[in-house]
């Protein structure tokens, strides 16, 4: 018996995990031949009942290995199951997986999350559903509002479990925990876990089974990893240059909302269908740009951290990180995006020369040194820089109405104030330089 045929007899199929037969005949139906690790050694567990920690890589099906058991428990009547999760985009991928699953064996599911309309979540929270997803926000504006009660809870999951219990949700999550009932599985899932969040983990689980199938921090095996130190400047240069070799779906992040509308405009100047996706756009507009991306429509997409957790994008030939992460955690997830269920994929980052801290802190969490490329030659400077100059809207921001204009020019002459008002409130603007602040109010 060869290596291959002993490693294919050894593994587990979905009939032997205690899965219920109209799941597995759904499983079935949908092509989910065999269990991948994280799902084979997760599911037994959480069907019995039992918490529970998943740690593995992003793309390793962790949305079915808390899903199949949440929908079988909730299908027998065991109560409700709540999901949450830090983005509006994973709440709606979770969903879509379990409508998947769920649909023919009558599954109702609500979905709870900002920049939709709370009429239509109220709705489907009144056809007592078997399963909530959502956000802890809009969450919490349903418990205020008394349209959610969370007291048939009997399963609660926290996907991306290290972003949930991190300082900026923990307040939120808080609120949220402490009206669910005490007698409650609770599972948690996350492709990074960091000591100190477990810590704070184990307040809330019960005698937990840890499931690690890649140590915490482990990016995918099928990703080929690439680092340029590269100065401010030139970044925008590098980036047309990453832009004509490769020739597929390209996901660049960005680490602020302002960075992310300035590099959609420059792709879309150098010539590339591009979207983005961030904190300011609307959750219509957010969609949208998604499913562009996913259809085509869009070659290149550009996002904050908001996508590195909530983005189920196949075939995405490159992951180009524009902005270093604020936390080493979110290069894992940013890099995940690729090389997907078993596909091969490319991450490059352009770190800027006084980040070489941030990319030893990545190093140590992935444990492993990332190869830096020597810059190649780049594309002309003074293109760019016609672009940034011509293109609507470009990198530099409109200047404040009425900066720099004497603030004569900006009053009715019978609503003028005299020169010495504006030297009575302490306003020192000099004899000949008497112009209007933009911070200064009216």
């Amino acid at each position: 018996m060869t290596k291959n045929e002993n490693k294919k007899e050894n593994k587990k199929d979905f009939y032997e995990l205690g899965i219920a037969p109209g799941i597995l005949e759904v499983l079935k139906k949908n092509h989910f031949e065999s269990p991948t690790p994280i799902q084979e050694q997760t599911i037994p567990i959480a069907i019995e009942g039992k918490d529970l920690m998943g740690i593995a890589q992003t793309g390793t099906g962790k949305t079915l290995a808390f899903g199949i058991p949440l929908i079988q428990r909730a299908l027998q009547g065991a109560g409700l199951g709540l999901v949450i999760v830090p983005t509006r985009e994973l709440a709606l991928q979770i969903n879509d997986a379990f409508c998947k699953i769920g649909a023919s064996l009558n599954l109702r599911t609500a979905v709870l999350i900002g920049g939709e309309s709370i009429g239509r979540q109220i709705r489907d929270l009144r056809r007592n559903p078997h399963a909530i997803i959502g956000t802890p926000g809009r969450i919490i504006d349903h418990m205020e509002q008394k349209t959610l009660s969370l007291q048939k809870v009997s399963v609660l999951v926290l996907d991306e479990a290290d972003r949930m219990l991190d300082m900026g949700f923990a307040p939120q999550l808080k609120r949220i925990l402490n009206v669910l009932p005490v007698n409650r599985q609770t599972m948690l899932f996350s492709a990074t876990m960091p000591e100190e969040i477990i810590g704070i983990a184990k307040t809330y689980l019960k005698f937990p089974i840890r499931v690690e199938i890649a140590r915490s921090g482990t990016t995918v095996k099928d990703v080929t990893q690439e680092l340029f130190f590269v100065s401010k400047n030139e970044k925008p240069m590098l980036l047309e240059k990453i832009l004509q070799e490769y020739h597929g779906a390209i996901l660049i992040f960005a680490r602020t909302k302002y960075s992310a509308v300035r590099i959609t405009r420059l792709v879309k100047a150098l010539g590339h269908s591009s979207a983005e996706i961030h904190g300011n756009r609307s959750l219509s507009q957010r969609k949208e740009a998604l499913e562009g991306f996913k259809i085509g429509k869009y070659r290149v997409l550009v996002a904050t951290d908001i996508a590195a957790r909530g983005i189920d994008v196949t075939n995405i030939e490159l992951v180009l990180n524009y902005d270093l992460p604020q936390m080493a955690e979110d290069y894992v997830h940013r890099i995940g995006r690729t090389a997907r269920a078993g596909a091969v994929g490319r991450a490059v980052s352009f770190a800027e020369p006084n980040q070489a801290r941030d990319v030893r802190a990545i190093e140590r969490l992935i444990r492993k040194t990332l190869l830096v490329s020597k810059i190649p030659e780049l594309p002309s400077r003074r293109l760019i820089h016609e672009i940034q100059i011509n293109t609507p809207g470009s990198f530099n921001k409109k200047p404040f109405k009425g900066f720099g204009k004497p603030l004569v020019n900006r009053f009715d002459k019978s609503k003028r104030r005299s020169k010495d008002s504006f030297h009575s409130r302490g306003n020192d603007f000099g004899k000949n330089q008497r112009y209007f602040h933009p911070r200064e109010k009216n």
